[in-house]
């Protein structure tokens, strides 16, 4: 039973009092949640205080980024060995939004992610098309070429400490959100690219996360899903009560079509 996991991308939002703020008010609203694993993002500058307010809680501290060195003449990044000396547990990497403005590939997110593995975080790994990808019906081969790219080189082993993220790029930010169907699609595709990687056992495992416009109004629906375990959340994460919500969503079985 894979256990549900609900992160939150605070992007570039907030000063450190305001990151603070939200933090500690997630921390007093979720503390009691134990069935679902909760991670926040917030920006570099923040991570330090948050991570002190999370330290101990059910709210563990993602980082949204990092370099895939540990150190050297890098200037302007960030290393995973710092990363965890400020108490991250996770690291996203591969998001659109650093494909798009930054031109990483799908090499240099494998390098990412495998350092984040090599020193015990847990990489969340962004995959996901573009509305023109999709509609020239170049989206299997877009999610194939994205998932095997960022997972090259990566052990059976080392696949505990991986989550994949499915982020339609046309459903970030636009208000546009993947029907539960259409996300479950993809989902269940990325499993099924696990499992001839990886084995049954291993593709059962592993979690992947919907992202993309995800809001209270549609967490129930998606997590009714086979293959959706969680959620990677955007806007709605700077709202304490909508992502605490989100968090504690109501499990509902999806009705078998007649």
């Amino acid at each position: 039973m894979r256990k549900p996991l609900i992160a939150g991308n605070w992007k570039l939002h907030n000063t450190v009092e305001e990151s603070c703020q939200l933090a500690q008010a997630l921390v007093t609203d979720l503390n009691d949640v134990t069935e679902t694993e909760i991670v926040i993002a917030p920006v570099f500058t923040s991570l330090s205080d948050v991570g002190k307010i999370c330290a101990g809680t059910t709210v563990q501290l993602a980082a949204q980024n990092c370099h895939c060195m540990d150190d050297g003449a890098y200037t302007g990044e960030v290393s995973v060995p710092l990363l965890a000396n400020v108490g991250c547990s996770h690291i996203i990497v591969g998001h659109s939004e650093r494909r798009q403005y930054f031109g990483e590939t799908d090499h240099f997110i494998n390098v990412k992610a495998r350092a984040i593995i090599k020193h015990g975080l847990t990489a969340i790994i962004c995959v996901g098309e573009t509305l023109e990808q999709r509609e020239s019906g170049e989206l299997f081969e877009v999610i194939a070429t994205q998932v095997r790219g960022a997972l090259e080189e990566i052990s059976p082993e080392q696949m505990s400490q991986v989550v994949l993220a499915y982020e339609p790029v046309w459903a970030i930010g636009t208000g546009k959100t993947a029907s539960s169907e259409e996300a479950e699609e993809v989902h269940a595709y990325i499993r099924g690219l696990l499992h001839g990687s990886y084995g049954a056992e291993i593709a059962a495992q592993c979690r992947i996360l919907y992202g993309g416009s995800v809001k209270p109004g549609n967490i129930s629906e998606l997590m009714a899903e086979d293959d959706i375990d969680g959620a990677l959340v955007g806007g709605a994460s700077l709202k304490a009560d909508d992502f605490a919500a989100i968090v504690r969503y109501k499990k509902t079985l999806k009705m078998a079509a007649t």
